[in-house]
């Protein structure tokens, strides 16, 4: 299949909020699902013939206002060839609606005047702004997050504070020993927390990681000095080191199906288990790596079933599975990912289902 990769870019003239979006253009607007081809995008109730970019916007956004399902933008954009970079889009710029043969397309009206004389412009790649709200998974981006029984016995460690503190917090200098990689440039201080299982085999997925502080090395050796650059709570021996190169920028997502979409996994235990969870939170999936789950990955959320008795004839019954919202994967590890809810009907739980979007 050929597939043809746009970058869509809002970028503001005067240097402030900057999009940049990577969508995929699939097989020529067209996929073809399991030997037969897949219905075109369905546009939204009330789409705009036309749509003005604004700062802020996000590639979910404008999505959401042209098609029923967000995440098919890759289906229905259509560079404009007649301008200068033509797929990038600033705020100001129309994009258009219209239909070709049946097939939504969506194109943008450059708001500049094109000149013939060749040109270029340099977009930096600090100032973009991801397709997904950058608030709402930063934390997730450069933390250890999810780690095994492995690391957690090879991993650098505190062995002692300065003067032979136990306890330390901002600033505070301490020594740490089994640090291997001794020229990273932020070192995450982290221990064990919430112990990943899968709902239904009982399998440890792993260790969320909690993030408890960064330090940075004062000087190499056995053991190491370093010091605490901030910490998010008391950072103790016997706590471990990962060294990270930080991220400034969020990378970029593009929305699509799994390439698996037999795929069946569920949203794993929060924090706290009364927790409900909503549009923009970040929960964890059953499903990683090993079952070719990649960031971009989009996922159907559909409500657990339920055994109830009724209340009249005391039999049991079953509240069917029900679509409650989407979600984005952003992060993943050999057996869970961290997604993004984009949307959601109501209130998410933990167990409740997520299917791949192709799933009837």
């Amino acid at each position: 299949m050929n597939t043809q990769m746009l970058n869509i870019r809002i970028i503001s003239n005067n240097g402030r909020a900057r999009l940049i979006m990577s969508i995929a253009v699939l097989g020529l607007l067209s996929v073809v699902m399991t030997g037969a081809a897949r219905a075109n995008p369905v546009l939204a109730s009330n789409y705009p013939d036309r749509y003005t970019v604004v700062e802020g916007d996000t590639l979910w956004d404008i999505s959401a206002k042209f098609l029923k399902d967000p995440w098919r933008w890759p289906e229905v954009w259509q560079g404009n060839p007649q301008v200068e970079n033509p797929d990038l889009i600033y705020p100001g710029d129309v994009l258009i609606m219209s239909l070709i043969d049946g097939q939504p397309v969506l194109r943008s009206l450059r708001r500049e005047t094109v000149r013939l004389s060749p040109s270029s412009r340099t977009i930096e790649f600090k100032d973009a702004i991801p397709a997904i709200d950058p608030s709402a998974i930063q934390a997730y981006i450069n933390s250890p997050l999810v780690t095994d029984e492995q690391e957690l016995l090879t991993a650098g460690y505190v062995v002692d504070g300065v003067d032979s503190r136990l306890i330390m917090g901002k600033y505070d200098q301490f020594y740490a020993r089994g640090i291997e990689d001794q020229d990273a440039e932020v070192y995450r201080v982290f221990r064990p927390g919430r112990h990943f299982v899968d709902p239904i085999s009982q399998e440890s997925l792993g260790w969320e990681a909690e993030h408890v502080g960064d330090a940075r090395m004062l000087s190499q050796g056995d053991p190491a000095r370093m010091t605490l650059l901030n910490t998010y709570s008391d950072v103790s021996i016997r706590d471990r080191l990962r060294g990270v190169n930080i991220k400034e920028n969020l990378p970029f997502f593009y929305p699509k199906a799994p390439d698996n979409d037999d795929l069946r996994g569920m949203i794993l235990e929060t924090k706290n288990r009364s927790t409900e969870l909503g549009a923009l939170s970040v929960v964890a999936i059953n499903l990683g790596g090993r079952e070719g789950v990649a960031a971009g990955d989009v996922f159907r959320i559909l409500s657990q079933s339920v055994e109830k008795k009724d209340p009249v004839t005391g039999q049991m019954y079953s509240i069917p599975e029900e679509k409650i919202g989407l979600l984005l994967v952003f992060r993943t590890f050999d057996k869970v990912s961290y997604a993004l809810v984009t949307n959601s009907t109501r209130q998410l739980r933990a167990h409740d289902v997520v299917v791949s979007p192709n799933q009837k």
